[in-house]
């Protein structure tokens, strides 16, 4: 039972760091291509922007989960990048329920 949990102690952060790049870069790509239809473009190049946008901001989530100093503090990142995305997101959401 103590080898198992010195395992899983040594392993938990590395499996955490997977899940943040892989889960919380979909949301983040997926925020950033909702929150770019809240720029100042018509709707088609917003689309576009966003899918552009969610490209870079899926690759710099990636790059960041596995530069950060502890697993912590990769999803602390994702977490301050995402708020205001949602944000974002949100108005766009609620814009296009209103119409």
């Amino acid at each position: 039972m103590n080898a198992a949990l010195a395992r899983a102690r040594r392993i938990g952060p590395l499996v955490s760091r997977i899940a943040a790049a892989a889960v919380g870069g979909y949301v983040l790509a997926a925020l950033a291509s909702v929150a770019a239809i809240a720029l100042a473009f018509d709707k088609v190049q917003g689309v576009l922007t966003g899918q552009l946008l969610s490209f870079v901001f899926y690759a710099a989530a990636v790059i960041w989960v596995f530069a950060a100093r502890t697993a912590w503090r990769a999803w602390a990142g994702l977490l301050v990048v995402g708020v205001p995305l949602l944000v974002a997101a949100w108005s766009v959401w609620f814009a296009g329920a209103a119409s």
